[in-house]
């Protein structure tokens, strides 16, 4: 018996010993915290979307402070904020660099052939499971708002099948890009004019079969641009940001009328209709897809 009373008495008397050491130790090797790093956290508008691309604010916070990441580099945040930023860093200021999201599809439900009917979960993530979604286009917006439930400042709403974006609203944090199982989502400089609301890797043939508005490589786009700014890969047109001119060569050539442009977007909405969509016939007059030039 005295042995084991004497036992715990040693056991209580080492684990004593032991956590006063690392209490010592604790204080002796403590590293205080850089202060500025709580001043940068209260400018920033803490709403953790990773846009900066570090895993919240205070991490980005932390990285500033270090001087591993610029004091521009919160999507989110205005002019004036990356000011007070830099004058805590005791730097330079830098100019916000704005971006925002784009979803790269026109594929209506009006516009998009679907291959079967979807009767299941609410959800892209899921329905993209089954035979990689209802819609026959492989790289077309499901529609199912998983985008939508990510976003956390309500900048994207459901219109006819496709998401579309509230430019106004979209900080570029992209959740929404990380959500999409389509990767569909893109994001480009927030004063763009210009975009291809097309992904799809499919040759034009098969492309025109699965949607009246699809890109179909004609590459007449890439021939017309004068700042070579648009390129067509995998069989699809893209564009280069820091060579586009806004000139809209481009958009005057698309003879399936897919790459948008502000005025575009102003006339014809947000997502386009099937009454002002696919090929253009030589009066200027908007052709049906089984009307289509064949290109």
């Amino acid at each position: 018996m005295d042995s084991i009373v004497w036992s715990v008495i040693w056991f209580l008397a080492l684990g004593i010993g032991l956590g006063g050491l690392l209490a010592y130790a604790g204080k002796v090797f403590a590293s205080e915290a850089d202060p500025r790093i709580e001043e940068i956290c209260d400018v920033l508008p803490m709403a953790n979307c990773g846009g900066c691309s570090y895993t919240g604010c205070k991490a980005f916070a932390e990285a500033v402070a270090e001087g591993r990441a610029k004091t521009n580099a919160c999507p989110v945040c205005t002019d004036e904020m990356c000011g007070q930023i830099a004058v805590i860093m005791g730097e330079q200021a830098l100019a916000s660099v704005r971006y925002r999201a784009q979803v790269m599809c026109s594929g209506t439900n009006d516009l998009a052939r679907a291959k079967y009917e979807y009767d299941g979960i609410h959800d892209c993530i899921g329905a993209n499971r089954l035979a990689w979604g209802s819609k026959a286009c492989p790289n077309g917006c499901l529609g199912l708002s998983t985008c939508v439930k990510n976003c956390k400042f309500d900048a994207i709403k459901m219109i006819n099948g496709v998401a579309a974006i509230d430019y106004e609203k979209c900080t570029a944090c992209g959740a929404c890009v990380a959500a999409c199982p389509k990767m569909i989502i893109k994001i480009i400089p927030f004063g763009a004019t210009h975009w291809v609301g097309c992904m799809s890797v499919d040759k034009g043939a098969v492309t025109r079969k699965n949607c009246a508005v699809g890109c179909v490589a004609c590459r007449l786009c890439e021939k017309k641009c004068p700042d070579g700014a648009i390129k067509i890969n995998d069989f699809c047109a893209a564009i280069d940001y820091d060579k586009c001119t806004a000139c809209g060569e481009c958009v005057n050539a698309c003879p399936r009328r897919v790459i948008w442009s502000d005025t575009s977007q102003k006339r014809d909405g947000i997502v386009r209709d099937k009454d002002s969509v696919g090929d253009v016939g030589d009066d200027g007059a908007v052709l049906r897809a089984d009307q289509g030039k064949g290109i």
